[in-house]
C-alpha cells in the first residue's frame, strides 16, 4: 500500500519497505546514482530518493527525469546522513508514470510571481507556496466545522440559488434559464416562477432553521456580482454563518471572538511547517501576530467612539470621516493596527448605513450590529442581533423598498414564536488571507472568479 511522504517524514521508519508516489522536483546525478527530491503535495517537504544506476531503466528513463515527472518508487526506508531530513528511501524500482517535457513545462525549478500563477491555475498547486494554502484552507475548514459541532450547532445547507437578496444591494448574479410555458408553442416563462439567483448570503434560511433547531450554521459559497477588482474581492467565494436562538448582540460577539481564536490556534499548532513558510517568505512576523490574537482580550468600542477617535487623530484618509458614514479599510485598519495595537470589536453602526434585518436600538438611530477588525484586513467579522419585533422589521423593510409579499414567509418568523437571535458572516476567504499573509485574496482560493477572469 502506498504511504503519504508526510506519515514517511513523521513516523520516519527505518529498513521498512514503502511505496511512495509524487511528482519529481528536482534531479541530481552523480557517478554512480541520482538524488531525486519527490513530493505528493501531503506537506511542504520533500522525501529525497536514492536511485542507483543498477536500476534497470536508470539510463533510458530516471536520468530523464526532470521536475513535474510523476514516478511511483518502491525501496527502502533509511536513516539520511545528510542534514535536514532524518529519513530518506533507497529505491528499488521507481515507475515513471507521466512525462513533463521541460522545454514547456510552465513550473521549472525558480520562483514564479503570484500573478503569472494566476495565469495557470490547474498547476500552480504543485508551487510550494500555493500547496500550502491549500493546506492551510483545509485544515481551517476542518476547525470551523469542529469549532461548531463541538458546541452543539447544527449544519444546515442553505440554497444557493434564491429568490431572496439579503444584502438588498442588488449584486446578484441572475439564473435566467426559461422553461416551456406549456400553454401555447413557442412561450416561456422562469423556470422557477420567479426571478432567481445566486446566494449572497444564507442568513435568512439560516435564520429560519435556528428558529427550529436553536443553533445552527452554514458553510457554502456565495456570490456577488459586484464590478471590483481589488485585492479584497472575489465574485464567488465561502461564507461561514452561524445563527442562535435566544441570543443577543454580547453573545454574538462572545462566539465569533471564540470562534476565530480556536481557529487560528488550530492552525498555528497543526500545520506548523506550512505557517513557518508563509512567516518566512510571506508576511514577516505573521506568527507573532496570530499569537498575539489567540492571546489578548478584543478591544471593543461603538461606532460613535470610534468615529470621534478617527476625527481627533487629525489623520488625513482618503474618504473623509463625519458620523453616518460606513467606515472604509483605512479607517479599519487605523483603529486596530495604529489606535489599540490589537482585534477590536466596533458596535452599533448607524441604522442607515445597515440591511433591514439588523436590530434597532432603544436610540432609534442606530442598529445592534458588530464587525470585528483585525490588524492587516480590517473587517473580518460582521453581524448583528436580529430584528424580532414583527411591527419594527414590517416598518424597516418598507423603509427600504422591499416587497412585503416576497419576503411574508421571513415576516412569519416573527409572527408565529419569534425570539431574540443573532448570527454573524465571515468571509472565510479573508480568514485565509489573514493567516497566510497573502496580500491578494485570489492565492487564497482555489479558482478565483473576478470580473472578465474565470480559469478552469
Amino acid at each position: 500500500m502506498k504511504q503519504r511522504i508526510n506519515v514517511v517524514l513523521r513516523e520516519e521508519p527505518q529498513e521498512q519497505r514503502v511505496i511512495v508516489a509524487g511528482w519529481v522536483r528536482t534531479r541530481r546525478d552523480t557517478g554512480t546514482f541520482s538524488f531525486l527530491e519527490v513530493n505528493d503535495g501531503s506537506c511542504l517537504a520533500n522525501l529525497q530518493v536514492i536511485a542507483d544506476s543498477s536500476l534497470a531503466n536508470y539510463e533510458e528513463e530516471i536520468k530523464r527525469l526532470n521536475t513535474g515527472c510523476s514516478v511511483i518508487v518502491t525501496g527502502v526506508a533509511k536513516k539520511s546522513p545528510a542534514k535536514g531530513q532524518n529519513v530518506e528511501v533507497h529505491a528499488d524500482t521507481i515507475e515513471v508514470v507521466g512525462w513533463a517535457d521541460p522545454e514547456n513545462y510552465p513550473l521549472q525549478k525558480k520562483r514564479h510571481s503570484f500573478e503569472f500563477l494566476r495565469e495557470i491555475s490547474h498547476l500552480r498547486p504543485r508551487t510550494n507556496a500555493l500547496g500550502a494554502v491549500a493546506r492551510v484552507r483545509s485544515r481551517l475548514a476542518w476547525a470551523i466545522n469542529s469549532f461548531f459541532q463541538e458546541r452543539g450547532f447544527f449544519q444546515v445547507h442553505t440554497p444557493i440559488i434564491t429568490t431572496s437578496d439579503c444584502e438588498g444591494a442588488g449584486e446578484m448574479f441572475q439564473v435566467t434559464t426559461a422553461r416551456e410555458a406549456g400553454a401555447a408553442k413557442g412561450t416561456h416563462e422562469e423556470f422557477f416562477g420567479r426571478k432567481a439567483g445566486l446566494t449572497v448570503s444564507g442568513q435568512l434560511q439560516a435564520e429560519v432553521y435556528a428558529l427550529a433547531l436553536g443553533n445552527v450554521y452554514t458553510f457554502g459559497p456565495t456570490f456577488r456580482a459586484e464590478n471590483s477588482n481589488t485585492s479584497r474581492h472575489l465574485a464567488e467565494f465561502w461564507m461561514i454563518e452561524p445563527e442562535m436562538a435566544f441570543c443577543d448582540l454580547a453573545c454574538n460577539m462572545e462566539l465569533a471572538t471564540d470562534m476565530l481564536k480556536y481557529v487560528l490556534s488550530d492552525v498555528v499548532e497543526n500545520c506548523s511547517e506550512d505557517m513557518a513558510l508563509f512567516d518566512s517568505f510571506i508576511e514577516k512576523g505573521l506568527l507573532a501576530k496570530l499569537r498575539s490574537v489567540i492571546e489578548k482580550d478584543f478591544a471593543h468600542l461603538t461606532y460613535t467612539e470610534a468615529v470621534d477617535k478617527l476625527i481627533a487623530s487629525k489623520k488625513k484618509f482618503e474618504f473623509p470621516v463625519k458620523w453616518g458614514i460606513d467606515l472604509q479599510s483605512e479607517h479599519e485598519r487605523y483603529l486596530c493596527e495604529e489606535l489599540f495595537g490589537c482585534p477590536l470589536i466596533v458596535t452599533d453602526y448607524p441604522a442607515t448605513i445597515k440591511p433591514f434585518y439588523m436590530r434597532v436600538n432603544d436610540d432609534g438611530k442606530t442598529v445592534a450590529a458588530m464587525d470585528i477588525l483585525v490588524p492587516g484586513i480590517g473587517e473580518i467579522v460582521g453581524g448583528s442581533q436580529r430584528e424580532e419585533r414583527y411591527e419594527v422589521l414590517e416598518r424597516r423593510m418598507l423603509e427600504a423598498g422591499i416587497e412585503l409579499e416576497e419576503y411574508r414567509w421571513y415576516l412569519d418568523l416573527r409572527k408565529y414564536g419569534s425570539v431574540p437571535h443573532a448570527g454573524y458572516g465571515l468571509g472565510f476567504e479573508r480568514l485565509v488571507q489573514f493567516v497566510t499573509g497573502m496580500a491578494n485574496i485570489r492565492e487564497v482560493i482555489p479558482f478565483p472568479r473576478t470580473p472578465g477572469f474565470a480559469p478552469c
